[in-house]
């Protein structure tokens, strides 16, 4: 007699609804980082990590693929400390620190930008010469944001504290503290939007790379949904061929996706954020 069919179909939820995961087979880890304590305007981000494994799950590369080129495990929800912002960089620190360990791959989901001080630390540990490139509207520069030096407003300042060489794209919003703080430090590798200037962001990089993508990279016409939108930015191609070569000549060893600030009704920027996390990880392995 055949066995039936089933009539109903469930999914796991992790991202690509991949059934059958394994940490110890898993070459990338998922790290949903629902954080959003230092956030200065709208709050909201720490929904990000949710709503872009809830859409990975609808992805045409990973749902229908039976035999999955791509071994990735999901975490459950970190939660962080919601006391002062060094706590919260030292737990995740610490969980990113044991999946180095593994030598596993991780890939942060936020929740707001701070939290790619906690991944940057942990990776910094392993990869002497790691350098940072980050993609965003904002330099992230200031050196302490209301009241607190662990915020989403400081977390480039604090990596380059770590003396870590940083190469920041797709700029376009920079106050006067930032510019007096660029001036003075003599900070290099600041490609303001629009244009990509792809030898020399090669060039400003170290052989071990830290990739961190704020989503308010994009023009808002695509991803209208963070919490500190800029007029302007970059295009979905101009990112991913960035991206891609990044990855051919160099060794991205960490990366994360933050600052997506679900909006109801608006589903388009969600699956953006999923498809940019597919994609990178596609061009990384």
């Amino acid at each position: 007699m055949k066995k039936k069919k089933p009539y109903l179909q469930t999914w796991p939820f992790n991202f690509g609804g991949i059934k059958d995961v394994d940490f110890e087979k898993a070459k990338i880890v998922i790290v949903p980082v629902p954080y959003d304590i230092t956030t200065s305007w709208r709050g909201g981000t720490r929904e990000g990590p949710h709503a872009i494994i809830l859409a990975s799950g609808e992805m045409d590369e990973l749902f229908y693929e039976k035999n999955n080129p791509f071994p990735i495990f999901t975490m459950d929800e970190l939660e962080l400390s919601a006391g002062p912002g060094d706590e919260a960089v030292k737990g995740l620190e610490e969980v990113i620190g044991n999946i180095l360990k593994k030598d596993k791959f991780p890939f942060l989901l936020g929740g707001e930008h701070s939290i790619s001080l906690g991944g940057v630390k942990a990776l910094k540990k392993k990869y002497s010469n790691l350098s940072v490139l980050q993609l965003d509207a904002h330099p992230d520069l200031l050196d302490e944001y209301c009241g607190s030096k662990y915020t989403h407003a400081c977390v480039m300042r604090r990596i380059k504290d770590l003396k870590i060489p940083t190469v920041q794209v797709g700029i376009r919003s920079i106050d006067p503290e930032t510019k007096d703080y660029i001036k003075k430090a003599k900070v290099k590798n600041i490609f303001e939007a629009p244009g990509i200037p792809t030898e020399k962001i090669l060039k400003g990089l170290t052989k071990d790379v830290y990739l961190t993508i704020d989503l308010d990279v994009f023009d808002t016409g695509i991803m209208p949904s963070v919490g500190t939108p800029v007029p302007g930015g970059l295009g979905w191609y101009e990112v991913l061929n960035l991206i891609e070569k990044v990855a051919k000549n160099k060794n991205i060893v960490g990366a994360d996706v933050v600052e997506l600030l679900p909006t109801p009704g608006l589903v388009a920027p969600n699956f953006l954020a999923a498809k940019l996390v597919y994609k990178t990880i596609s061009y990384i392995i």
